[in-house]
């Protein structure tokens, strides 16, 4: 059954008429010159200067002869000022009577010609000579209204409508045109970071034969000409060591990976992952690059190393905290899981509430009982280390104790923002490690890794000691322009489909 279109829609789709009626196309092909922005207007103001510009109205103010306007552009919104015998030429006075007054609404599109100038207010204004309709509305926007106190009304604040429809959320909400703005800069300032070190960005696969580098449920799929199943990446971790196998000092992509997992304020299935693997270096020298990097960032952010997330004021001025993962969760628990089993885990787990059903190996245990108990506590920066062989099955094994490996995630806010490694680069132990995941597999757990015999053989030619790191950038983007949803910094979130 169609949808009942509302009174609105009804007499938007009247004006559409009735200005085709007069002549005018509404949706015209020819392109508009734009010569400056409201923001430029306004910043760079000249007494009667000409200029050309485009936008949508958001308000209008008929006043007979004379009337005003504001649009809204790209950048920011400027107020239009229209007289009745200027506004056109005279072989077509009705454009204004009948269109602007009568057939334009707040939502469309137009292009103005005019020139600059202040009101008696010293507001700076367009005085406009001419007025195109590049395109028409014909669903009205939900009106943002702001009192003289800078209070905002009827805002467009319902959040599942603002993840469906970002198109209109963009249009009325400013705020959330800058979250998107900054995450950008987010990955600008990062990706010059990385290129002020001469590391290569790079492009690896998205659809894989072998879903690799991380313990992840994948999203699969088949080709049909080649007769394969193949897989959305979960990380393009494997690829990444393949090139520095390669030769390269440095490697890094900006990737986006897919994961077949629940959804929260921290997680969806479609997210987007920096990776960075460098040749010649460990755990320890990563761990100061990472600090060097967030400290940049919130520089160029803020002029300072301190940020603002929620209640908390979090300080990215380095050094940052550093705690084994064995005595964080001591400190927090009292358990001290090197001297604990498997069955002697899961009574641990059982003890603090923690469901052990989906649990069936050490490593999930432990990171059940780190992620419930402890993870929410760290909130300054700080890399949480040495995590247990059966939780790392891509990491070298810690120099000093066999039952450790070299790793770090770095929490900040209570959540893990990046998680590196010194990389595993004995064939060998990689293949035994591949095995024991596999047993896992075996017993149910549809997260463990599956073996990538090619990846194994990369390593066979010889890989320089490395270090990589993975940083997601959604809850980077999330940290540094405190949100507090991965929603709010992804521009079109996973949702069910509309009934």
């Amino acid at each position: 059954m169609a949808k009942k279109i509302s009174e609105q829609e009804i007499n938007r789709r009247s004006s559409l008429d009735k200005i085709r009626e007069l002549g005018i196309n509404p949706f015209p092909a020819e392109s508009f010159n734009v010569d400056i922005n409201s923001i430029a207007c306004k910043k760079e103001f000249v007494d009667k200067k000409n200029v050309k510009i485009a936008g949508r109205i958001m308000s209008k103010r008929v006043m007979g002869k004379a009337s005003f306007a504001e649009i809204q552009d790209s950048k920011g919104r400027i107020q239009l000022y229209l007289n009745r015998d200027e506004i056109c030429n005279t072989e077509n006075k009705s454009l204004y009577n009948e269109v602007f007054k009568k057939l334009l609404d707040i939502g469309d599109i137009i292009g103005v010609h005019g020139f600059l100038f202040k009101t008696k207010v010293g507001e700076i204004s367009i005085w406009v000579k001419n007025i195109i309709i590049l395109s028409k509305s014909i669903k009205p926007l939900p009106v943002t209204k702001i009192d003289e106190k800078g209070n905002k009304y009827d805002e467009f604040s319902n959040l599942e409508l603002k993840y469906r429809r970002r198109y209109v959320d963009l249009i009325v909400n400013e705020n959330t045109k800058k979250v998107f703005i900054d995450r950008n800069k987010i990955i600008s300032v990062m990706r010059n970071f990385f290129n002020d070190y001469s590391y290569l960005e790079v492009e690896t696969p998205i659809l894989q034969s072998i879903p690799g580098g991380a313990s992840a449920r994948p999203f699969k799929t088949h080709h049909n000409s080649l007769d394969i199943p193949l897989y959305l990446r979960i990380a393009n971790e494997l690829y990444l060591k393949r090139l520095i196998v390669g030769g390269f000092d440095g490697v890094f992509e900006f990737a986006k990976c897919f994961r077949n997992e629940g959804m929260d304020k921290t997680h969806n299935p479609e997210f987007t992952m920096l990776e960075i693997y460098v040749a010649y270096k460990d755990y320890f020298w990563m761990m100061d690059f990472t600090e060097k990097l967030f400290e940049k960032i919130s520089l160029e952010f803020n002029n300072s190393s301190k940020i603002k997330v929620g209640e908390n004021e979090i300080n990215l001025r380095p050094p940052f905290d550093r705690i084994s993962m064995t005595e964080v969760i001591n400190k927090y628990t009292n358990i001290d899981i090197s001297k604990l089993n498997l069955d002697q885990l899961k009574i641990e787990c059982e003890k603090l509430n923690i469901d052990t059903y989906d649990l069936q190996s050490k490593s999930k245990l432990i990171d059940a009982i780190f992620s419930e108990k402890c993870e929410p506590k760290l909130i300054q920066p700080t890399f949480v280390v040495d995590y247990p062989k059966e939780m790392s099955p891509l990491c070298k094994i810690h120099r000093k104790n066999k039952n450790l490996t070299e790793r770090f995630e770095l929490f900040i806010n209570g959540k893990e923002i990046a998680n590196a490694y010194s990389e595993l680069n004995d064939p060998l132990d990689q293949k035994e490690r591949f095995k024991s995941q596999m047993k896992l597999l075996s017993k149910g757990d549809d997260e463990a890794m599956i073996i990538d015999q090619d990846f194994i053989r990369s390593l066979e030619y010889g890989m320089p000691p490395t270090s990589g790191m993975g940083i997601g950038i959604d809850r980077l983007t999330m940290l540094i322009t405190n949100q507090p949803s991965i929603q709010d910094v992804i521009f079109f979130p996973q949702m069910k489909p509309e009934k």
